[in-house]
């Protein structure tokens, strides 16, 4: 019973690691850069769904959707200010200048929105309990990992079967000839960006019910999405999103079996063996380079 129980809940967390970490495989797949502010990015989804839907009583889906946008202009300010001056002269400083962004909004958010945890009120679609293997789940339990499996595969399809996919997969390819082939590669790249902290904000509003919404909620959850991303293979959509169930699954089993004191020792010690012995991730390829 304990063990079942810590499944469900593993896989509800894990699909959240894996929303956070697919927004690692957009901007990498584009840009070859990552947003070390994502876990910002997914607090700030759950600060603004709390403060349009509780604070102002707006329903809940013009919320969701007001609070994805600003998420959005989030993540182009982050590719406007913390990527794009240093890329264009081959800097790498847009790791620090990320992290920076990252602990800025933190910052700000903790000043306006307050110290003080809040609970985020369950939506009535979602109350209730349903019985998996004789275990009461809410239905949010059983939402959560369907969405980020939904997810990843809409954005897998996209990828690789639209004209855009193909056309935003090809910037990071080679930046001159996409944009001799009439790609607009800045905008691509800002695009990039945006959906990936709207990934993000998604998993904050999704946790936000299950979790108590505050300005370093995402701090941890960050890091995490980003082991998981590296632990997946952040070339993989599909490969980042079954790494983070498995992230879940075992961070849940971890805290169940032994107790929350060795819950980071050991999946972090796990992420580390298994990349010691497939360091392109478990479901990533090797970079071929052409001489």
């Amino acid at each position: 019973m304990l063990v079942t129980s810590a499944l469900i809940s593993g896989l509800g967390l894990g699909s959240m690691y894996g929303l956070l970490a697919l927004g690692f495989y957009i901007t990498y797949s584009v840009s070859n850069t990552v947003n070390f502010s994502q876990g910002s990015s997914m607090m700030l989804g759950a600060v603004f769904a709390y403060a349009f839907a509780v604070g102002l009583g707006w329903p809940l889906g013009l919320a969701a959707i007001t609070s994805l946008l600003l998420c959005g202009v989030y993540g182009m300010l982050v590719e406007l200010v913390g990527i794009r001056p240093f890329t264009r002269h081959g800097s790498n400083a847009w790791l620090m200048a990320t992290v920076a962004i990252g602990i800025i909004a933190d910052n700000v958010v903790l000043f306006t929105f307050g110290k003080e945890p809040r609970g985020f009120p369950m939506p009535a679609a979602l109350t209730g309990s349903t019985q998996v293997f004789g275990i009461g789940v809410s239905p949010l339990q059983i939402a959560i990992p369907i969405a980020g499996l939904a997810m990843a595969g809409l954005l897998h399809a996209f990828s690789r079967y639209t004209r855009l996919g193909k056309a935003l997969l090809a910037v990071v390819q080679n930046r001159d000839a996409a944009s001799l082939m009439g790609i607009n590669v800045g905008l691509a790249v800002s695009i990039a960006f945006a959906v990936s902290t709207m990934f993000a904000g998604a998993a904050g509003m999704l946790v936000a019910p299950l979790f108590n919404v505050q300005s370093e909620m995402g701090t941890l959850f960050g890091l995490k999405a980003f082991a998981v991303a590296i632990l997946g293979g952040i070339t993989s959509a599909w490969g980042v999103m079954l790494a983070g169930l498995l992230f879940g699954v075992i961070e849940a089993l971890t805290t169940a079996l032994l107790g929350s004191s060795y819950t980071q020792i050991v999946t972090f010690s796990v992420v580390i063996a298994a990349l010691a012995l497939r360091p392109n991730g478990l479901f990533g390829r090797a970079g071929v380079k052409k001489v």
